[in-house]
């Protein structure tokens, strides 16, 4: 599967330039890590977002957010986000600042 390099190109700006972000391809497409934890990552033309449990029902409520389900099972904590909403710095933005605070909470690997 291939991914969109202009959505992971957007992301990388707005993580700058980040000693503690990696980038590895997952998933059949492109993931950000910090400190080794999956943050976000671009699976074809969407976003996937890791917001954590505690965040999950806020962030589901959002229009452009859905349950991250690649096996029939949703994975807890996680969403995946797409639609004309993507388009938006600001909600990119959003979803990217999520992921990273909730990532930031967890020991490096």
């Amino acid at each position: 599967m291939t991914y969109d390099e202009g959505l992971a190109q957007r992301i990388r700006e707005q993580l700058g330039e980040r000693p503690d972000i990696a980038e590895k391809r997952m998933f059949g497409g492109l993931s950000f890590l910090l400190d080794g934890n999956m943050t976000v990552g671009v699976v074809g033309d969407e976003l996937i977002a890791r917001v954590g449990p505690d965040r999950a029902e806020d962030a589901l409520a959002r229009p452009e957010a859905r349950p991250m389900d690649f096996t029939g099972r949703p994975m807890r904590g996680w969403v995946t986000v797409g639609g004309p909403e993507l388009a938006e710095d600001s909600v990119l933005r959003h979803w990217v600042t999520t992921a990273l605070a909730f990532a930031g909470t967890l020991p490096p690997k």
